[in-house]
């Protein structure tokens, strides 16, 4: 998803939060703002605490030309208070770290539906040091829909591959809780909400007005008739034929057994890199007439443990619904590689060039 480079009135105007500042939010950061291509695309104003940064930028075992000088690009700094900075240790998410990520995203949003801002990109925070500073939220996602005031929104994950160009599109059915939960909490209503933000984001941000859809079935094997668990039986297959009816330019797969949902796509991912040498040449991996626009996954781990295995350097997270656009990067705060200088920065790289490209 690389970007082209715009004129100065042209450049989208992006925010992008700092996140859990005891992470690897801050060197990313500061990685990736070394690229002249993404200070030439956008204007990036960076959303958090600039004494942090500047000790980031001092501290970091890493060439200084290898990364952007905190006096040189747009910050809106947000005052810490002294004593609660001083908690804040690289490698260490706590309570004072918890509340710092808090405070960017919220002033993020806030300059966001002032207008300021066309959109946000978020660099991971942690769940736990939020909850330990007393913000008991499941994730940035949850805050942003209900600072928005959006009460139907999604989870979208989109990836181009390195080796074949192909485009991932996985959308979440139900995030972040618990497994037990999952088949409590979906219904019918919930799931015809996803497709329709999953629709309505293929036409508008794609332009592919008449999707293939693939839906992931939710027990294993998708139920085996009612053998494996009756969710399927019960309710899925029928939702499914009543929204192929309300669709009918629409083409709905489903419901496909979650062993099997990810085959095509990974062959379709690495390309030749899984044939022999035999069919290197061939023409196999580029046939996608059999993969699908978008699959649609009902639960947290059955969309991101395949998208993370096959792409996780290039994958970005996408709220959809949120009347501004909001992508992050796929990973986490990795706390066990934060201030070391060896955080890589391809997924932040490309949430920022998804940005640029859904502000067109």
């Amino acid at each position: 998803m690389q970007s082209a480079n715009l004129s100065l009135n042209q450049r989208p105007k992006l925010a992008l939060t700092l996140g859990d500042p005891a992470g690897i939010g801050p060197e990313i950061i500061l990685k990736v703002l070394a690229d002249p291509v993404i200070s030439q695309s956008c204007e990036l104003t960076v959303i958090g605490t600039k004494s942090i940064l500047l000790e980031n930028y001092q501290q970091l075992p890493i060439k200084k030309e290898k990364l952007a000088n905190p006096e040189r690009f747009s910050i809106l700094d947000v005052p810490i208070d002294p004593i609660v900075q001083s908690q804040i240790i690289p490698g260490y998410g706590n309570a004072a770290s918890g509340e710092a990520s808090f405070k960017y995203l919220n002033t993020a949003i806030t300059q966001t539906l002032k207008g300021n801002f066309q959109g946000i990109i978020t660099a991971p925070i942690s769940k736990l040091s939020w909850k330990i500073a007393g913000f008991n939220y499941p994730g940035q996602t949850e805050i942003l829909a209900k600072r928005a005031k959006v009460d139907q929104f999604g989870m979208l994950f989109v990836a181009k591959s390195p080796y074949t160009g192909w485009i991932m599109r996985t959308l979440l059915a139900t995030t972040h809780i618990p497994l037990n939960k999952v088949s409590q909490t979906l219904t019918p209503n919930l799931m015809s909400v996803k497709l329709n933000l999953l629709i309505n984001y293929l036409d508008n941000n794609f332009s592919i007005k008449n999707p293939k859809i693939i839906i992931g079935g939710l027990n294993p094997h998708s139920g085996e008739n009612g053998q494996l668990g009756t969710e399927e039986k019960d309710w899925l297959l029928p939702w499914l034929i009543k929204e192929r009816i309300n669709h009918p330019n629409i083409k709905l797969v489903g419901l496909v057994p979650p062993d099997t949902m990810w085959v095509k796509p990974m062959k379709a991912w690495f390309g030749s890199l899984l044939e022999s040498e035999k069919t290197r040449n061939s023409i196999y991996t580029q046939n996608y007439d059999e993969l699908a626009d978008a699959y649609l996954s009902l639960y947290h781990d059955q969309g991101l443990i395949p998208v993370k295995l096959m792409a996780f350097e290039q994958a970005v997270n996408n709220t959809i619904g949120l009347p501004f656009i909001r992508t992050s990067p796929d990973h986490g705060t990795a706390f066990d590689i934060a201030g070391k200088g060896i955080a890589r920065i391809n997924s932040l790289r490309e949430a920022i060039n998804l940005a640029i490209t859904l502000t067109k």
